[in-house]
């Protein structure tokens, strides 16, 4: 008897369940790509969802290699829930759809970044990004002056 292939929707639970994240063998991510990323001891990566037109950072969700393969082909952003423990499409429930328009790896291949088209709210408090609502510290509270771009010459 043979098994047949994945579904090629978005199956919302992980196919190698029990399985370790790291190379996990049901990953159709290219070969290629994942021999290049460093992931966390549970098989992740972090990614950063920007808007592709302002540069504005939208999220952090996460990403294992099925994850990432899901939002190089589909042209939408697919993280994986650590919580849930499941795989899920950013906007099926909400609307909030992420159409990717660019993905890129930082220099360590630790971290992705991946540019979008934001439809609607990032957030899941309904915010447009999640790091609005609790800013820390703001330029002008730093109490130096503004770096112009003629101090570079």
């Amino acid at each position: 008897m043979t098994s047949s292939p994945p579904p090629a929707r978005h199956p919302t639970t992980a196919p190698h369940r029990g399985a370790s994240r790291r190379n996990s063998p049901s990953s159709r991510l290219d070969p290629e790509i994942a021999a290049r990323l460093k992931r966390s001891a549970d098989g992740l990566l972090p990614a950063i969802a920007q808007q592709y037109d302002t540069g504005e950072v939208l999220m952090l969700g996460w990403m294992d290699d099925e994850a990432l393969h899901r939002t190089l082909t589909t042209g939408r952003c697919t993280y994986w829930s650590r919580s849930r423990r499941e795989y899920w499409v950013k906007g099926d429930t909400s609307g909030h759809v992420q159409w990717v328009k660019s993905v890129a790896l930082d220099c360590d291949a630790d971290t992705v970044l991946v540019k979008v088209d934001q439809v609607g709210a990032a957030c899941h408090t309904g915010a447009r990004t999640c790091f609005d609502a609790d800013v820390l510290l703001k330029e002008a509270e730093l109490g130096v002056p503004a770096r112009s771009e003629h101090q570079d010459q």
